[in-house]
Protein backbone atom coordinates (compact mmCIF):
# COMPACT_ATOMS: atom_id res chain seq x y z
CA UNK A 1 0.00 0.00 0.00
CA UNK A 2 2.33 2.37 0.76
CA UNK A 3 4.87 1.78 -1.95
CA UNK A 4 2.16 2.40 -4.43
CA UNK A 5 0.89 6.09 -2.69
CA UNK A 6 4.56 7.22 -2.58
CA UNK A 7 5.66 6.44 -6.05
CA UNK A 8 2.22 7.67 -7.64
CA UNK A 9 2.59 10.92 -5.27
CA UNK A 10 6.05 11.16 -6.41
CA UNK A 11 5.12 11.34 -9.76
CA UNK A 12 2.50 13.94 -9.39
CA UNK A 13 4.71 15.71 -7.51
CA UNK A 14 6.78 15.97 -10.09
CA UNK A 15 3.60 16.83 -12.51
CA UNK A 16 2.83 19.73 -10.15
CA UNK A 17 6.55 20.98 -9.80
CA UNK A 18 7.12 21.74 -13.65
CA UNK A 19 3.76 23.41 -13.12
CA UNK A 20 4.93 25.85 -10.55
CA UNK A 21 8.66 26.23 -12.38
CA UNK A 22 7.25 27.30 -15.63
CA UNK A 23 4.39 29.51 -13.59
CA UNK A 24 7.22 30.95 -11.43
CA UNK A 25 9.57 31.53 -14.09
CA UNK A 26 7.63 33.37 -16.60
CA UNK A 27 5.14 34.58 -14.20
CA UNK A 28 6.92 37.89 -13.43
CA UNK A 29 8.38 38.32 -17.13
CA UNK A 30 4.93 37.52 -19.08
CA UNK A 31 3.43 40.08 -16.16
CA UNK A 32 6.15 42.94 -17.11
CA UNK A 33 5.32 42.39 -20.57
CA UNK A 34 1.79 42.84 -20.06
CA UNK A 35 1.29 45.55 -17.60
CA UNK A 36 2.62 48.98 -17.46
CA UNK A 37 3.36 49.43 -14.12
CA UNK A 38 6.58 47.37 -13.40
CA UNK A 39 5.64 47.21 -9.81
CA UNK A 40 2.99 44.70 -10.44
CA UNK A 41 4.86 42.61 -12.94
CA UNK A 42 4.95 40.07 -9.96
CA UNK A 43 1.33 40.62 -9.41
CA UNK A 44 0.25 36.75 -11.27
CA UNK A 45 2.64 35.46 -9.12
CA UNK A 46 1.80 36.75 -5.59
CA UNK A 47 -2.09 36.12 -6.75
CA UNK A 48 -1.00 32.67 -7.21
CA UNK A 49 0.07 32.17 -3.78
CA UNK A 50 -2.89 33.83 -2.44
CA UNK A 51 -5.09 31.24 -4.05
CA UNK A 52 -2.63 28.80 -2.31
CA UNK A 53 -3.78 30.69 1.22
CA UNK A 54 -6.99 31.23 0.36
CA UNK A 55 -7.68 27.61 -0.53
CA UNK A 56 -5.33 26.10 2.08
CA UNK A 57 -9.04 25.58 4.45
CA UNK A 58 -11.06 25.05 1.53
CA UNK A 59 -9.09 22.27 0.10
CA UNK A 60 -8.80 20.26 3.66
CA UNK A 61 -12.94 20.77 4.29
CA UNK A 62 -13.18 19.15 0.43
CA UNK A 63 -10.71 16.23 1.23
CA UNK A 64 -12.76 15.37 4.53
CA UNK A 65 -15.72 15.16 2.71
CA UNK A 66 -14.84 13.25 -0.47
CA UNK A 67 -11.29 12.08 0.03
CA UNK A 68 -7.67 12.83 -1.02
CA UNK A 69 -8.22 10.65 -4.15
CA UNK A 70 -11.23 12.63 -5.76
CA UNK A 71 -9.98 15.76 -4.35
CA UNK A 72 -6.63 15.84 -5.71
CA UNK A 73 -8.01 14.51 -9.16
CA UNK A 74 -10.27 17.91 -9.27
CA UNK A 75 -7.05 19.89 -8.24
CA UNK A 76 -5.42 18.71 -11.51
CA UNK A 77 -8.23 19.51 -13.43
CA UNK A 78 -8.44 22.79 -12.03
CA UNK A 79 -4.52 23.44 -13.49
CA UNK A 80 -5.60 22.50 -16.56
CA UNK A 81 -8.16 24.86 -16.79
CA UNK A 82 -5.36 27.63 -15.41
CA UNK A 83 -3.43 27.31 -17.82
CA UNK A 84 -5.54 27.00 -20.96
CA UNK A 85 -6.89 30.38 -19.53
CA UNK A 86 -3.31 31.24 -19.27
CA UNK A 87 -2.68 30.94 -23.22
CA UNK A 88 -5.87 32.38 -23.51
CA UNK A 89 -4.27 35.33 -21.92
CA UNK A 90 -1.30 35.29 -24.02
CA UNK A 91 -2.99 35.09 -26.90
CA UNK A 92 -5.32 38.47 -26.21
CA UNK A 93 -2.45 40.29 -24.43
CA UNK A 94 -4.69 40.56 -21.23
CA UNK A 95 -3.10 41.29 -18.13
CA UNK A 96 -6.20 40.88 -15.65
CA UNK A 97 -6.62 37.16 -17.42
CA UNK A 98 -3.53 36.00 -16.92
CA UNK A 99 -3.93 37.25 -13.06
CA UNK A 100 -6.96 35.18 -12.72
CA UNK A 101 -5.36 32.32 -14.26
CA UNK A 102 -2.48 32.40 -12.20
CA UNK A 103 -4.98 32.72 -9.24
CA UNK A 104 -6.80 29.41 -10.56
CA UNK A 105 -3.30 27.86 -10.67
CA UNK A 106 -2.72 28.83 -7.04
CA UNK A 107 -6.08 26.45 -5.89
CA UNK A 108 -4.29 23.79 -7.81
CA UNK A 109 -0.98 24.30 -5.70
CA UNK A 110 -2.78 24.58 -2.46
CA UNK A 111 -3.79 20.98 -2.95
CA UNK A 112 -0.21 19.85 -3.78
CA UNK A 113 1.04 20.77 -1.34
CA UNK A 114 -1.49 18.42 0.72
CA UNK A 115 0.67 15.59 -0.85
CA UNK A 116 3.46 15.54 1.68
CA UNK A 117 -0.03 15.05 4.15
CA UNK A 118 -0.29 12.04 2.18
CA UNK A 119 2.35 10.49 2.12
CA UNK A 120 2.63 10.87 6.00
CA UNK A 121 -0.79 8.75 6.14
CA UNK A 122 0.60 6.34 3.87
CA UNK A 123 2.98 4.79 6.04
CA UNK A 124 3.86 4.17 9.36
CA UNK A 125 4.30 6.81 12.21
CA UNK A 126 8.17 6.01 12.46
CA UNK A 127 8.76 6.40 8.33
CA UNK A 128 7.33 9.72 8.27
CA UNK A 129 10.52 11.99 7.94
CA UNK A 130 11.38 9.52 4.68
CA UNK A 131 7.76 9.71 2.92
CA UNK A 132 7.71 12.95 3.08
CA UNK A 133 11.16 13.97 2.00
CA UNK A 134 10.66 11.19 -0.72
CA UNK A 135 7.76 12.33 -2.61
CA UNK A 136 9.60 16.02 -2.04
CA UNK A 137 11.84 14.37 -4.56
CA UNK A 138 9.77 14.42 -7.30
CA UNK A 139 10.33 18.15 -7.69
CA UNK A 140 13.67 17.24 -9.18
CA UNK A 141 12.40 16.17 -12.26
CA UNK A 142 10.28 19.30 -12.54
CA UNK A 143 13.03 21.25 -11.75
CA UNK A 144 14.79 19.37 -15.07
CA UNK A 145 11.38 19.49 -17.33
CA UNK A 146 9.95 23.02 -16.33
CA UNK A 147 13.16 25.04 -17.75
CA UNK A 148 13.01 22.69 -20.96
CA UNK A 149 9.28 23.58 -21.46
CA UNK A 150 9.82 26.85 -21.17
CA UNK A 151 13.49 26.84 -23.31
CA UNK A 152 11.73 24.47 -26.36
CA UNK A 153 7.68 25.41 -25.96
CA UNK A 154 8.12 29.00 -26.04
CA UNK A 155 7.68 29.18 -30.06
CA UNK A 156 5.75 25.97 -30.65
CA UNK A 157 3.04 28.35 -31.59
CA UNK A 158 4.84 31.04 -33.16
CA UNK A 159 1.92 33.44 -33.29
CA UNK A 160 1.24 33.01 -29.34
CA UNK A 161 5.20 32.96 -27.36
CA UNK A 162 5.07 30.55 -24.48
CA UNK A 163 1.54 29.09 -25.67
CA UNK A 164 3.38 25.83 -26.20
CA UNK A 165 4.63 25.58 -22.93
CA UNK A 166 1.30 26.04 -21.11
CA UNK A 167 -0.47 23.42 -23.82
CA UNK A 168 2.14 20.56 -22.62
CA UNK A 169 1.20 21.59 -19.02
CA UNK A 170 -2.18 20.75 -19.49
CA UNK A 171 -1.79 17.70 -20.96
CA UNK A 172 0.56 16.60 -17.98
CA UNK A 173 -2.34 17.33 -15.76
CA UNK A 174 -4.59 15.05 -17.05
CA UNK A 175 -2.30 12.27 -16.99
CA UNK A 176 -2.00 13.37 -13.14
CA UNK A 177 -6.28 13.26 -12.71
CA UNK A 178 -5.97 10.29 -13.92
CA UNK A 179 -3.13 8.65 -11.27
CA UNK A 180 -4.75 10.07 -8.65
CA UNK A 181 -7.52 7.16 -8.94
CA UNK A 182 -4.89 4.25 -8.40
CA UNK A 183 -4.50 5.65 -4.85
CA UNK A 184 -4.80 3.12 -2.36
CA UNK A 185 -6.19 3.31 1.39
CA UNK A 186 -4.18 5.76 3.93
CA UNK A 187 -4.31 6.22 7.89
CA UNK A 188 -6.94 8.12 9.65
CA UNK A 189 -9.73 7.06 6.48
CA UNK A 190 -11.41 4.92 8.65
CA UNK A 191 -11.68 7.48 11.82
CA UNK A 192 -13.03 10.16 9.60
CA UNK A 193 -16.55 8.61 9.37
CA UNK A 194 -16.04 8.15 13.41
CA UNK A 195 -14.70 11.35 14.24
CA UNK A 196 -14.31 10.71 18.08
CA UNK A 197 -12.93 13.11 20.14
CA UNK A 198 -11.31 15.70 19.38
CA UNK A 199 -9.53 19.01 21.02
CA UNK A 200 -10.35 22.69 20.02
CA UNK A 201 -8.31 23.79 17.09
CA UNK A 202 -7.22 26.69 19.97
CA UNK A 203 -5.77 24.15 22.07
CA UNK A 204 -3.96 22.30 19.25
CA UNK A 205 -2.88 26.24 17.94
CA UNK A 206 -1.17 26.76 21.25
CA UNK A 207 1.16 23.77 21.80
CA UNK A 208 4.48 25.02 21.72
CA UNK A 209 5.86 22.15 19.14
CA UNK A 210 3.04 23.42 16.80
CA UNK A 211 3.52 26.97 16.86
CA UNK A 212 7.37 26.61 16.04
CA UNK A 213 6.51 23.84 13.54
CA UNK A 214 3.94 26.81 11.67
CA UNK A 215 7.28 29.17 12.29
CA UNK A 216 9.67 27.07 10.74
CA UNK A 217 6.80 26.88 7.51
CA UNK A 218 6.64 30.08 7.56
CA UNK A 219 9.66 31.13 7.80
CA UNK A 220 11.10 28.90 4.83
CA UNK A 221 8.30 29.43 2.66
CA UNK A 222 8.16 33.18 2.98
CA UNK A 223 11.93 34.00 2.42
CA UNK A 224 11.87 31.49 -0.54
CA UNK A 225 9.24 32.68 -1.96
CA UNK A 226 10.50 36.56 -1.65
CA UNK A 227 14.21 36.13 -2.87
CA UNK A 228 12.76 33.36 -5.14
CA UNK A 229 9.70 35.91 -7.07
CA UNK A 230 12.18 38.67 -7.28
CA UNK A 231 15.41 36.89 -8.75
CA UNK A 232 13.81 36.67 -12.73
CA UNK A 233 13.12 40.12 -12.26
CA UNK A 234 16.32 41.54 -11.04
CA UNK A 235 18.12 38.69 -13.32
CA UNK A 236 16.51 39.60 -16.53
CA UNK A 237 14.22 43.07 -16.47
CA UNK A 238 17.49 44.64 -14.59
CA UNK A 239 20.45 43.22 -14.89
CA UNK A 240 19.84 41.84 -18.46
CA UNK A 241 21.21 38.30 -18.16
CA UNK A 242 19.12 36.39 -20.60
CA UNK A 243 16.17 34.51 -20.10
CA UNK A 244 17.87 31.06 -20.43
CA UNK A 245 20.89 32.42 -17.71
CA UNK A 246 17.76 33.00 -15.65
CA UNK A 247 15.95 29.79 -16.07
CA UNK A 248 19.30 28.26 -15.19
CA UNK A 249 19.29 29.91 -11.87
CA UNK A 250 15.98 28.95 -11.24
CA UNK A 251 16.16 25.52 -12.15
CA UNK A 252 19.88 25.09 -9.63
CA UNK A 253 17.53 26.51 -7.35
CA UNK A 254 14.63 24.06 -7.25
CA UNK A 255 17.25 21.36 -7.20
CA UNK A 256 18.67 22.81 -4.33
CA UNK A 257 15.24 22.82 -3.08
CA UNK A 258 14.53 18.95 -3.58
CA UNK A 259 17.70 17.48 -4.21
CA UNK A 260 18.64 17.17 -0.54
CA UNK A 261 15.09 14.90 -0.16
CA UNK A 262 17.69 12.49 -1.01
CA UNK A 263 19.06 12.33 2.58
CA UNK A 264 16.83 14.78 4.50
CA UNK A 265 14.92 12.49 5.90
CA UNK A 266 17.49 9.71 7.13
CA UNK A 267 18.98 12.87 8.66
CA UNK A 268 15.69 14.24 10.80
CA UNK A 269 16.37 10.60 12.22
CA UNK A 270 19.54 11.10 13.32
CA UNK A 271 20.42 14.53 14.12
CA UNK A 272 16.87 15.61 15.48
CA UNK A 273 13.93 17.83 13.95
CA UNK A 274 15.40 21.12 15.96
CA UNK A 275 18.80 20.82 14.64
CA UNK A 276 18.43 20.09 10.82
CA UNK A 277 15.53 22.94 11.02
CA UNK A 278 18.44 24.87 12.49
CA UNK A 279 20.61 24.29 9.85
CA UNK A 280 18.46 25.23 7.29
CA UNK A 281 17.70 28.38 8.99
CA UNK A 282 21.37 29.23 8.75
CA UNK A 283 21.56 28.18 5.68
CA UNK A 284 19.24 31.27 4.97
CA UNK A 285 20.83 33.39 6.69
CA UNK A 286 24.12 32.72 4.52
CA UNK A 287 22.03 33.32 1.35
CA UNK A 288 20.87 36.51 2.53
CA UNK A 289 24.86 37.81 3.41
CA UNK A 290 25.97 36.86 0.35
CA UNK A 291 22.86 38.21 -1.32
CA UNK A 292 24.09 41.84 -0.10
CA UNK A 293 27.45 41.27 -1.58
CA UNK A 294 26.68 41.79 -4.82
CA UNK A 295 24.54 40.33 -8.19
CA UNK A 296 26.87 39.09 -10.82
CA UNK A 297 25.72 35.51 -11.82
CA UNK A 298 27.46 33.52 -9.74
CA UNK A 299 26.36 35.49 -6.44
CA UNK A 300 22.96 34.95 -7.48
CA UNK A 301 23.58 30.86 -8.11
CA UNK A 302 25.27 30.94 -4.44
CA UNK A 303 22.05 32.70 -3.34
CA UNK A 304 19.21 30.21 -4.49
CA UNK A 305 20.76 27.36 -4.15
CA UNK A 306 21.35 28.14 0.06
CA UNK A 307 18.02 29.17 -0.44
CA UNK A 308 16.71 25.97 -1.81
CA UNK A 309 18.82 24.19 0.54
CA UNK A 310 17.30 26.32 3.62
CA UNK A 311 14.33 26.23 2.51
CA UNK A 312 14.02 22.05 2.19
CA UNK A 313 15.55 21.26 5.88
CA UNK A 314 13.62 24.15 7.13
CA UNK A 315 10.03 23.11 5.91
CA UNK A 316 10.62 19.07 5.58
CA UNK A 317 11.43 19.43 9.15
CA UNK A 318 8.78 21.74 10.32
CA UNK A 319 6.13 19.16 8.12
CA UNK A 320 7.36 16.35 10.43
CA UNK A 321 7.25 18.61 14.05
CA UNK A 322 3.77 19.55 13.09
CA UNK A 323 2.78 15.54 12.39
CA UNK A 324 3.48 15.23 16.34
CA UNK A 325 0.70 17.67 17.15
CA UNK A 326 -2.17 16.30 16.01
CA UNK A 327 -4.42 13.07 16.34
CA UNK A 328 -5.94 11.31 12.88
CA UNK A 329 -9.21 13.00 13.24
CA UNK A 330 -8.07 16.72 14.40
CA UNK A 331 -5.31 15.88 11.19
CA UNK A 332 -7.13 17.97 8.65
CA UNK A 333 -7.88 21.31 10.93
CA UNK A 334 -4.24 21.13 12.33
CA UNK A 335 -3.23 21.08 8.30
CA UNK A 336 -6.11 23.78 7.69
CA UNK A 337 -4.53 26.16 10.00
CA UNK A 338 -0.77 25.89 9.21
CA UNK A 339 -1.43 25.91 5.18
CA UNK A 340 -3.19 29.48 5.52
CA UNK A 341 -0.60 30.75 7.41
CA UNK A 342 2.39 29.56 5.05
CA UNK A 343 0.42 30.72 2.10
CA UNK A 344 -1.11 33.69 3.61
CA UNK A 345 2.50 34.45 4.26
CA UNK A 346 4.09 33.48 0.97
CA UNK A 347 1.60 35.43 -1.14
CA UNK A 348 2.43 38.65 1.03
CA UNK A 349 6.23 37.89 0.27
CA UNK A 350 5.58 37.54 -3.49
CA UNK A 351 3.53 40.77 -3.40
CA UNK A 352 5.99 42.65 -1.54
CA UNK A 353 9.19 41.26 -3.74
CA UNK A 354 7.64 43.07 -7.17
CA UNK A 355 7.92 46.33 -5.30
CA UNK A 356 10.98 45.85 -3.10
CA UNK A 357 12.83 45.14 -6.48
CA UNK A 358 11.26 48.31 -8.26
CA UNK A 359 11.32 50.75 -5.48
CA UNK A 360 14.75 49.60 -3.35
CA UNK A 361 16.74 46.98 -5.57
CA UNK A 362 18.27 43.41 -4.88
CA UNK A 363 20.14 44.67 -1.74
CA UNK A 364 17.51 46.04 0.43
CA UNK A 365 14.95 42.85 -0.71
CA UNK A 366 17.93 39.95 0.68
CA UNK A 367 18.36 41.48 4.25
CA UNK A 368 14.30 42.10 4.63
CA UNK A 369 14.43 38.33 5.89
CA UNK A 370 17.28 38.71 8.28
CA UNK A 371 15.00 39.46 12.02
CA UNK A 372 12.61 36.56 10.87
CA UNK A 373 15.59 33.82 10.41
CA UNK A 374 16.42 35.04 13.86
CA UNK A 375 13.20 34.77 15.25
CA UNK A 376 12.69 30.72 13.98
CA UNK A 377 16.16 30.10 15.57
CA UNK A 378 15.09 31.45 19.14
CA UNK A 379 11.76 29.28 18.80
CA UNK A 380 13.95 26.17 17.86
CA UNK A 381 15.99 26.83 20.61
CA UNK A 382 13.25 27.25 23.38
CA UNK A 383 11.67 23.93 21.74
CA UNK A 384 14.28 21.76 21.96
CA UNK A 385 13.05 20.06 25.12
CA UNK A 386 9.10 20.09 24.24
CA UNK A 387 8.46 16.45 24.87
CA UNK A 388 6.57 16.28 21.47
CA UNK A 389 9.83 17.48 20.14
CA UNK A 390 11.81 14.70 22.17
CA UNK A 391 10.11 12.23 20.37
CA UNK A 392 12.11 12.96 17.11
CA UNK A 393 15.41 13.29 19.46
CA UNK A 394 18.68 12.35 17.46
CA UNK A 395 19.40 8.61 17.19
CA UNK A 396 22.67 7.49 17.97
CA UNK A 397 25.00 6.45 15.32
Amino acid sequence: MSQRNILILLVCQLISATGAIVLVTLGGIIGARLTQNPAFATLPVSIMVLGVAVTAIPATVLMRKVGRKLGFSMASLCAVASVSLAAYALSTSSFSIFVAAAGLFGINMAFTQQYRYAAAESVDSAYVPRAISFVLLGAIGGALIGPELVKYGQFFFPSVQYAGTLAALAVLYLVQAALFFALGPMHGEESDSHPGDQRPIGEIIRQPAFLVAVLGGVTAYGVMTLIMTATPLSMHIKDGFSLEETAQIIRSHVLAMYVPSLFSGFLIERLGVVRMMSIGGLALIIASVIGMQGHTYMHYWYVLVLLGVGWNFLYVGGTTMLTLTYSMNERFKAQAVNEFTVFGTAAAASLLAGTVIHLYGWYKLVLLPLPLLVLVLCGLFFARHDPLVQRLAPKAV
